[in-house]
């Protein structure tokens, strides 16, 4: 070969191999790149070629697809009860994207996940089109339904989530406002896209989309106090529910001229443990928590997951204690104010814990993920998050917040013939406590062999809330009790 063919032969090898690595760069290096861009229609159209799997509540679904017409996406998302199972869910819209559940679980209810590669290919080479798979929830459908059904009546903003103790197991979780993802599922700009202006903050202040049970952190006022009384069991500052404490009335934070007040003439002054937990007495709580300091009570708010985002699989915000508290500050977070935040869940958590003897399960409510063919492709363990309490301290706590119930302002969440502990809470916020406060409820159910099935959070945003712990019994404790009740029903 000439010299002049030679450099033209090089040179068009060289054209050949740039084109093989650049094809191979775009299939395989930038192939996720380009598969996620906003801009990649083909994949939005292929995500809505055929029906998306189902999310599963109690064995039956409560999802569906509709074919539609009149637009290169055929078919689109459809919901059963969508408002009451939206904090669940989440959305799948064609126009704007997918949240929580939908979004997270998108290759199996689309059947495009990794896992699912096998039977793909297989119903490739059968000709058969491919299909979607199932989320296998751990919810309660009566559970769920009793919450929100108790949250439209009560008329304000809240949530309300409910745990297996034992597992982790989220059987309720619920948030009102809330909204129909149904109704723009689709793409079109006359229905869907106005249904969605509707539910926009700017639009609409009571924020419809917002998961206020696992987004929205509230201060979680009297509540809080179970968290406080378990650091004290735990320190072993106090040793039993009967013992008297050492707390004077008026009771002044330190480094201040300031009482601590409690709400009403309440007998608070060297009060044991169940006696102020049983009428909430601020002082009580708050020089305990000043008494063991900050870095204690943020070791024990850690222990039971505060400062930690938390994913069920959808994120949960983490709730709040500070660090770098001074003594008087310490007091007021200890008693659920000052820069103390929590989600419901979080206060679930800590109901949860108690119940179960001090032991703390991971959260979760993703049971199972299925095939098409109903084959389990993954299932999810209880796993242990942490040991707050021991069960010995567990059981003294458990035995002031049933005295909560049975003689204290938590009366409204007993239950004939099962044993319910519980705690109350009212949380004042705004500048100069202006703004109407949230009604707390914080509570489990035991059944005949001891055992806890459920433990409950209720946090309600109410214009009737009044600032004392009545709020939280009642306004928060009969929802808390219908969900109980709906749980303990189920499992007959």
């Amino acid at each position: 070969m000439n010299k002049p063919l030679r450099r033209i032969a090089i040179f068009c090898g060289l054209l050949v191999l740039a084109l093989l690595i650049r094809d191979n760069w775009i299939q395989y290096v930038q192939a996720d790149e380009l598969r996620t861009n906003k801009n990649n229609r083909r994949v939005t159209i292929e995500r809505y070629a055929s029906p998306r799997g189902n999310i599963i509540v109690d064995g039956k679904p409560i999802t569906g697809s509709k074919e539609t017409s009149g637009s290169d996406f055929k078919f689109k998302r459809t919901y059963k009860d969508g408002a009451m199972w939206a904090p669940v869910t989440g959305y799948a819209s064609q126009a704007f994207g997918a949240t929580q559940l939908e979004n997270i679980e998108d290759g199996i209810l689309t059947g495009n996940d990794d896992r699912l590669f096998f039977r793909n290919t297989l119903d490739m080479l059968t000709g058969k089109k491919q299909e979607g798979g199932n989320v296998v929830t751990t919810l309660s459908g009566a559970a769920q339904k009793a919450a929100y059904d108790g949250l439209k009546k009560q008329g304000g903003k809240g949530a309300v989530v409910a745990l297996e103790p034992s597992t982790g197991k989220i059987l309720a979780l619920s948030s009102y406002p809330s909204y129909d993802p149904s109704s723009f599922a689709g793409n079109s700009t006359t229905t869907d896209t106005k249904a969605w202006q509707k539910l926009e903050k700017k639009n609409n202040p009571d924020d419809p989309t917002l998961n206020r049970a696992l987004r929205e952190t509230y201060p979680p006022g009297s509540t809080f106090k179970v968290l406080t009384a378990a650091a004290a069991l735990e320190d072993g500052l106090y040793s039993e529910a009967d013992q008297k404490t050492t707390t004077p009335l008026p009771w002044t934070m330190p480094g201040t001229t300031t009482p601590l007040k409690n709400e009403g003439n309440i007998p608070c002054k060297n009060a044991t443990l169940r006696v102020a937990l049983q009428y909430s007495c601020n002082t009580v709580f708050g020089k305990i928590g000043s008494d063991l300091g900050n870095e204690k009570m943020l070791a024990m708010a850690k222990k039971f997951g505060f400062t930690e985002e938390q994913f069920i699989p959808v994120r949960a915000n983490a709730s709040v204690f500070s660090d770098g508290m001074n003594p008087s500050e310490t007091a007021l977070s200890s008693i659920g104010q000052f820069n103390t935040a929590s989600t419901p869940l979080q206060m679930a958590m800590v109901a949860s814990a108690v119940a179960n003897d001090g032991k703390l399960m991971k959260p979760y409510m993703v049971d199972e993920l299925q095939s098409p063919g109903l084959d389990p492709i993954e299932k999810t363990e209880p796993e242990e998050l942490s040991q707050p309490m021991s069960p010995e301290n567990a059981q003294i706590l458990q035995s002031m917040m049933e005295t909560v119930v049975d003689k204290g302002t938590g009366s409204n969440a007993k239950i004939d013939g099962v044993k319910v502990g519980g705690k109350t809470g009212t949380a004042q916020h705004g500048v100069d406590n202006s703004e109407n406060p949230y009604a707390w409820f914080i509570s489990y159910a035991k059944d005949n062999d001891g055992g806890a099935p459920v433990a409950v959070a209720v946090v309600i945003e109410d214009d009737n809330a009044v600032r004392d712990d009545i709020s939280g019994g009642g306004l928060a404790a009969p929802i808390a009790r219908n969900v109980m009740e709906a749980v303990i029903n189920s499992r007959k």
